[in-house]
């Protein structure tokens, strides 16, 4: 309703701008005649007013009466085309004047029902955060004003947090799902995405608020692979092996054949097998520890930036001497978007495509990694 209201308001301000010019040119000008034909009355007046008073005889009196008469004749006769063309003025603007306070409406509304969109009912927030469509960043600037000024709508932040995961603000996808948390409680899929963006913001360590978020989420929703995939990562990094292995065999034992998790879960599986059964350290080194994690959790914010500097230093060098490492890959392009390094981000993407090609599992897997984070491999392998 209030769409149609403005198009009236906004169309009858049109209409109005339109007319007005329309309007003053109705008003008749005057000619050069118009002039001339007063002068003669007020003389015929004047005359009359002169024979009663005795000044003028009455021949005097009549003679000029006739020149008068007969110049007054004339000048009518010249005006009469100026007269006559005052009503074909008029009709013409009436008819300009209808044209536009019938034309233009219909004009308008005919164009809005074939070029635009009538039919589709108005969305709320909560629909446009969920399509966004090509003009995201629009709908975030827009959703941000509306949560800036209603700051208790938990559905608000609710759905604005994964948009800005997929955006690469990971930070920002932090505080927003620990608002709709706070707001709305805690859901499998709420709990479960602010773990996983508290993970990428630490560079891939799964810490120990991300692990309790994690259990939380496995609490409310058992069968969620998120979590447990999550929990079994952390038990790795904290260096519990035989726990974590146990923990991804069950992950895989109750995945579809066609999960797209599946591959790295399997790959976790094959290096903590390799490591149980002896056949050298087939655990990547510079993994975070356990002590790694326990001690991130006491650094400063600056110290802490500078520890996930340095191991994402270390897993790209590593991945350079061993590409075959799709896990690696995964980790190393959320780290870059963790650092705000696009570009950094878009090369390991590139690369991670020359060691598993698109055509491969792997490989749309990276891929479908880039189209989330909103980057690109430039020349990227298909």
């Amino acid at each position: 309703m209030l769409f149609w209201i403005l198009v009236a308001v906004l169309t009858a301000a049109v209409a109005i701008a339109l007319l007005l010019p329309l309007m003053r040119a109705a008003a008749p000008l005057p000619s050069a005649h118009s002039h001339d034909v007063e002068v003669y009355r007020d003389q015929l007046e004047e005359l009359a007013r002169d024979r009663e008073a005795g000044l003028i005889s009455q021949e005097d009196a009549e003679l000029a009466r006739a020149e008068i008469g007969r110049r007054l004749i004339a000048a009518n006769a010249a005006d009469e085309p100026v007269r006559e063309g005052l009503p074909k003025r008029v009709a013409s603007n009436r008819l300009a004047q209808l044209v536009i306070l019938l034309c233009l409406p219909a004009i308008g509304l005919g164009l809005y029902l074939t070029t635009g969109s009538p039919g589709v009912p108005a969305q709320p927030l909560a629909a446009r955060l969920a399509n966004p469509g090509d003009d995201v960043n629009i709908l975030i600037a827009k959703a941000e004003n509306h949560l800036a000024v209603n700051p208790e709508d938990g559905a608000g932040w609710d759905l604005l947090a994964p948009i800005y995961m997929r955006n690469g603000r990971v930070d920002d996808a932090v505080a927003a799902y620990d608002r709709a948390i706070r707001l709305l409680g805690g859901s499998a899929a709420r709990l479960g995405g602010y773990a996983e963006a508290l993970i990428v913001q630490s560079g891939g360590v799964v810490t120990a608020d991300a692990q309790n978020a994690l259990r939380k989420a496995l609490a409310l929703d058992p069968d969620d692979p998120r979590s447990e995939f999550y929990l079994a990562l952390g038990l790795k990094q904290e260096g519990k092996h035989a726990d974590a292995l146990a923990a991804f065999r069950k992950l895989a034992g109750t995945s579809p054949a066609d999960a797209p998790w599946l591959p790295v879960v399997n790959q976790h599986i094959a290096e903590l097998s390799r490591s149980a059964s002896g056949e050298g350290d087939a655990l990547p080194p510079g993994d975070p520890t356990s002590g790694d994690v326990a001690a991130a959790q006491e650094m400063s914010p600056g110290d802490r930036q500078a520890m996930i500097r340095g191991m994402v230093d270390s897993l790209a060098a590593r991945l350079k001497e061993d590409p075959a490492n799709f896990e690696g890959w995964v980790r190393l392009i959320r780290s870059y978007l963790v650092l705000d390094q696009r570009e950094k981000a878009a090369n390991a993407l590139r690369d991670g495509l020359k060691a598993f090609p698109a055509a491969g599992e792997e490989g749309r897997q990276l891929l479908a990694l880039g189209r989330e984070l909103g980057i690109e491999a430039s020349g990227e392998e298909q």
